[in-house]
């Protein structure tokens, strides 16, 4: 990484490109480019960097004095959100991301800001991940980047990817606790009045998984098995119920689910502790009979696998809602 100097302000830059989405700036603008010195000193010295005019959340113009070349010019440059995947970034932004790089700067992107270093192949062989929305796209249309779908943000050294929205300024956090220390970094969020870091991966706010309608072969049986959430169920005894055998089940639900039949029903029962920890005051022990986990030993291992937190720690983020 790259420790801030005592004596020199660390260069931040931020991409503006038009199209750039405007919460996750904001809240890289909050970070670095608002005065923390009474925190540390120096602190950043910070660049908005991007076309003069340049539309910022589809209604904001960004009053630049530096261009997109500016960029590699910068030890840390932020990248936020782009607001449309499928659209390729200006060309001028990718030469100055891939020159920056190449000069040794830390290259940090925030929610879809992921495809922007992508097309500019800095994730190449490198872990990263984007808004779970979009995280197959981003795996589809660039598979040499190995795209992580779970975690709040990557940190592969010189190039950093975050989640989206909130996620951002999860990174951001990570970025000051990296050069500054703990103390600072904290010490920011409680300025911010949000958390220093927070538990667990994106995986705990992605909704549960709709399928297609009822039009495929297991309308009738998904059902009936969520019926039954609480009750010990095999993969013979929804095949059966569905009237195929358990060849075929395990086919159609790859087909429907894009998942096994065990792992689907897993990741419901998980679902279901999930709901039953933020509205109700059931025992973790309670709930693992009422889905069908057995123990509080086996919902809690499968629980902190799939979500990232153990259901203690997820009651107590989410409880009441």
């Amino acid at each position: 990484m790259h420790p801030v100097a005592q004596s020199v302000a660390h260069s931040v830059a931020m991409a503006l490109p038009e199209g750039t989405m405007l919460f996750e700036a904001a809240g890289a603008f909050e970070v670095f480019g608002s005065d923390h010195s009474d925190l540390a000193a120096p602190w950043y010295s910070f660049t908005a960097c991007g076309p003069a005019g340049s539309r910022v959340g589809d209604w904001l113009r960004a009053d630049t004095t530096h261009g997109l070349e500016a960029v590699a010019d910068a030890r840390t440059v932020i990248v936020p959100a782009w607001r449309d995947v499928e659209q390729e970034p200006p060309q001028e932004l990718l030469d100055a991301l891939r020159t920056a790089h190449a000069a040794g700067a830390r290259i940090a992107s925030l929610c879809t800001g992921a495809f922007v270093l992508a097309a500019a192949g800095l994730l190449d062989g490198r872990r990263a991940t984007t808004h779970w929305a979009h995280t197959a796209r981003l795996a589809e249309r660039y598979p040499r980047v190995r795209v992580d779908a779970e975690v709040l943000f990557t940190d592969e050294g010189s190039v950093l990817t975050s989640a989206g929205k909130a996620a951002g300024m999860d990174l951001c956090l990570h970025i000051v606790r990296t050069d500054h220390g703990a103390t600072v970094a904290n010490a920011l969020a409680r300025h911010l009045v949000t958390p220093p870091h927070r538990d667990g991966g994106q995986a705990q706010f992605i909704p549960a998984p709709v399928t297609h309608g009822r039009d495929h072969p297991l309308a009738d049986l998904l059902p009936w098995v969520l019926a039954r959430i609480d009750q010990p169920l095999t993969v013979e005894d929804m095949a059966r119920q569905a009237g195929m055998s358990s060849r075929n089940l395990v086919r159609h639900f790859h087909a429907v689910t894009g998942t096994a039949p065990l792992r689907w029903l897993l990741s419901q029962r998980v679902r279901e502790a999930q709901e039953l920890l933020e509205s109700g005051d059931d025992t973790v022990e309670r709930i693992a009979a009422r889905t069908g986990m057995g123990t509080s030993a086996t919902l809690r291992r499968h629980f902190t696998r799939v979500t990232g937190l153990p259901p203690e720690a997820y009651r107590r983020t989410f409880g009441g809602r």
